[in-house]
């Protein structure tokens, strides 16, 4: 999608914040109103395996005066790794991408339910206490069981309710269906879209991809990855930028903003450079930003 209007952006971006419509606590109207006080101009929304919150930040972001990459995060897994897929201006009818991430929400609904019964074994907790913690759009899942937990008392916070509750070894884990990650990169760029693996390279359980099952995901469309993230690690982001040179990869940087009561994360911790953003733009055939 080349064009002048690639380039009538204006920094700092912040390519990678969470609405209500999935594991946020804000409205999208709010998260753009805190990107917008945190110094972001550019931003993108992408809510989990879900569109239904870029109309509310379309129209926050004309208001603000802001320039808006529409997109979102696909869930993926490979053997026991979660990978997250981010997609930018893709197109968000098309009917192989919608029909997947249908079917992931559907099955998260699931697995938060199966969830919840294993939890109220040990804790007075029932369907009713998760639902009053979300919106109508949003896809129920973890992080609003989280935030029943803190309210009836079993623990602090998201992050206290994650390192413990809600800990795969805590035994009322259940997984959940998500596509390998290849499936991901191709319906993103079968619909226009740019595919960048979120934060590819944490600590712990969910560590880094093998750098030759990466090199493959470049070859079916990978256009880079999110480097400057606050969960990936210093030796993994030094194997991630060498590989990003040898490819000619897009870099980006992100907050991974959850709202103010989400995670510690704030808008524009981390940014893009006007150079990525740029040659993101370029790469989309699925749909345009918006600009102020």
């Amino acid at each position: 999608m080349t064009s002048d209007a690639a380039f009538r952006f204006s920094g700092p971006s912040d390519l990678h914040l969470h609405s209500n419509h999935s594991d946020g606590t804000e409205s999208p109207a709010e998260v753009v109103r805190q990107a917008h006080a945190h110094g972001v101009r550019t931003f993108a929304l992408t809510d989990h395996d879900r569109t239904t919150g870029w109309g509310e930040a379309a129209a926050a972001a004309a208001a603000l005066r802001m320039t808006f990459l529409p997109g979102m995060e696909f869930s993926a897994k490979h053997e026991w790794r979660s990978v997250h897929v981010l997609g930018y201006l893709f197109d968000p009818t098309d009917p192989a991408l919608t029909a997947e991430t249908a079917r992931i929400r559907d099955d998260r609904v699931g697995r938060a339910e199966r969830i919840v019964r294993n939890i109220s074994r040990d804790y007075e907790l029932v369907w009713e206490d998760v639902l009053a913690h979300t919106t109508a759009d949003a896809t129920v899942g973890r992080p609003h069981i989280a935030d029943a937990l803190i309210t009836r008392g079993f623990v602090r916070d998201r992050t206290e309710a994650f390192e413990s509750i809600l800990h795969p070894r805590s035994g009322y884990y259940e997984p959940h269906y998500a596509p390998d990650p290849l499936t991901a990169v191709r319906l993103i760029t079968r619909a226009g879209g740019v595919a960048i693996i979120a934060h590819p390279a944490t600590a712990g359980r969910d560590r880094m991809l093998p750098v030759s099952y990466l090199e493959r995901l470049i070859a079916e469309g990978l256009a880079g990855f999110e480097i400057d993230h606050r969960e990936n690690t210093a030796a993994g982001k030094r194997t991630l930028r060498d590989l990003a040179v040898r490819h000619d990869l897009i870099v980006t940087g992100s907050s991974d903003y959850h709202g103010l009561t989400g995670k510690p994360n704030r808008p524009g911790e981390n940014t893009t450079t006007d150079e990525m953003v740029s040659r993101l733009i370029d790469r989309a055939t699925g749909i345009a930003p918006q600009y102020p």
